[in-house]
């Protein structure tokens, strides 16, 4: 007996089988890329999505392939994939980094004042309701078409065995759902020219919403029949896969995007610090989530800019003194500023600087996000004592260091530290077969703890200074510029 979990990410579909005891047998992956139509845009084919999720089935031994019982999902929140009734996109699905939707949110906000908090956070361009809005008011001939609105991990869903189902955490993500009755808001659908019957049921995260059909089951190469649990969007997974399903328990993620989530006993907004309040995938359960749109993209973003291997510029950043800043916002930002304008920058570049010197100013940032982020969810009345780390971003000994150093928090990484959600879609279905969340959802054993420097931690410090002044430097660049 084996359990597949499924994770869509920006960059790829992953898929982790685990075994009975819930050891990790097999990971595999199917690229992704991404299509930008225009400033700001960001999309995806939903059929790329499944044929993406073959190869990485594809990969897989058929040994392990031959012993899936149960398939668990997991998936990049906030994408607007719309249907027709016939169950067919209508268009590309619009991602979560995708900023099109600024005035939209601006007009829900003033629709519905209390929205942050009822929603856990106020809507960003991101989310998926002022997408639809935006839909409306841009696409008017596709919008009067749509029948039904999944979210990424639910259109895979669909796929796999037919139906339209959502957990709450993805739900949590889309600017429609009320957190603290976990159900649909009329109100915020009427303010997004949503009909609320185009919106999925909610099931929770270890519930069966179907089973493999047929045809899907043809194509990936498994029997027919296998259940599918709903799965969960991929923070509220990657805490399943890290066993952070109890108050306080906590992680940082350093992939594409970055978070610094903590599970709660209850919903805790505070929409002015722009921590958002979601309800977990489990019962009974919530996290505050700071959302950080840059992770550790800059550096692989660096990179290419330089041609040069990452490595190679990690290694060269490791001995680099320090020198200029950089603010990493290649994408806009969510927490702290909520601000889908602000763009990345360089500060102090001199002749002398150099390129390992440009990478420790990028993994300064990554580490600087963080602060900002811990700050936040301190104004929402969460500190967390350690945290875990995941995504592939935890590779770098000195970028995990470095944010231990500046947060003032001991981090702990694990072997598998990179597997994340897919691991927490595969235990969603474990759970889904009668597993005791509590012993399914274990804790990693940690590899290394990288704890906090003191002396580190006050040299960095006039470093952060700095860096939170080039926040409002740049956006008056920005506003000077008509931006």
């Amino acid at each position: 007996m084996a359990h597949l979990g499924i994770d869509l990410g920006t960059s790829a579909v992953k898929v982790c089988v685990t075994d009975a005891d819930g050891q990790v047998l097999a990971t595999t992956d199917g690229p992704l890329t991404s299509q930008h139509p225009f400033p700001g845009a960001s999309e995806q084919s939903p059929d790329a999505w499944i044929d993406a999720l073959c190869v990485a089935m594809a990969a897989l031994p058929e040994t392990v392939r031959g012993q899936v019982s149960v398939i668990g999902l997991s998936g990049q929140m906030h994408g607007a994939v719309v249907l027709g009734p016939d169950h067919v996109p209508l268009r590309p699905a619009i991602l979560w980094n995708d900023g099109r939707a600024v005035a939209e949110c601006a007009a829900m906000e003033a629709a519905v004042p209390r929205i942050g908090q009822i929603t856990g956070v106020p809507p960003m361009p991101g989310f998926t309701a002022p997408k639809l809005l935006w839909l409306s008011r841009h696409e008017p001939a596709l919008h009067a078409k749509v029948a039904h609105v999944l979210l990424p991990k639910d259109y895979l869903g669909l796929y796999l065995h037919g139906g339209l189902a959502t957990d709450p955490s993805d739900a949590a993500g889309t600017s429609w759902f009320d957190q603290h009755t976990r159900t649909w808001s009329r109100d915020l659908c009427d303010a997004s020219a949503t009909d609320i019957a185009w919106l999925p049921e909610v099931l929770s995260g270890e519930a069966i919403a179907g089973h493999l059909t047929a045809q899907a089951a043809e194509r990936l190469d498994l029997p027919p029949g296998i259940p599918v649990a709903t799965g969960a969007g991929d923070g509220a997974a990657g805490a399943v896969g890290i066993g952070a399903i109890a108050p306080g328990d906590g992680f940082i993620s350093l992939g594409t995007s970055g978070q610094l989530f903590v599970t709660t006993a209850a919903c805790l907004p505070n929409p002015e610090s722009r921590i958002h309040a979601y309800a977990h995938t489990l019962p009974d359960l919530w996290f505050q989530m700071a959302a950080m749109l840059n992770g550790a993209r800059p550096m692989a973003w660096l990179a290419a800019l330089l041609d040069r291997p990452i490595a190679d510029l990690l290694r060269e950043a490791e001995i680099a003194a320090p020198g200029p800043l950089f603010l990493p916002y290649l994408s806009g930002e969510r927490t702290p500023h909520g601000d889908n304008d602000i763009r990345a920058g360089f500060w102090g570049l001199t002749e002398t600087t150099t390129q390992g010197a440009c990478m420790r100013a990028v993994m300064e940032a990554v580490a600087f996000t963080f602060a900002d982020a811990q700050a936040a969810m301190a104004a929402g009345g969460t500190r967390p004592e350690r945290l875990l780390a995941i995504g592939g971003g935890t590779r770098s000994d000195a970028l995990l260091q470095m944010i231990a150093d500046v947060m003032q928090v001991p981090l702990g990484r694990s072997d598998a530290a990179e597997v994340g959600p897919a691991l927490g879609a595969a235990r969603l279905g474990q759970i889904a077969l009668g597993g005791d969340p509590a012993e399914v959802a274990t804790k990693p054993e940690v590899q290394r703890w990288f704890t906090p420097d003191p002396t580190q931690s006050e040299a960095i410090a006039p470093r952060l200074a700095g860096y939170r002044t080039l926040y409002p430097a740049l956006k008056s660049v920005g506003e000077a510029m008509g931006r």
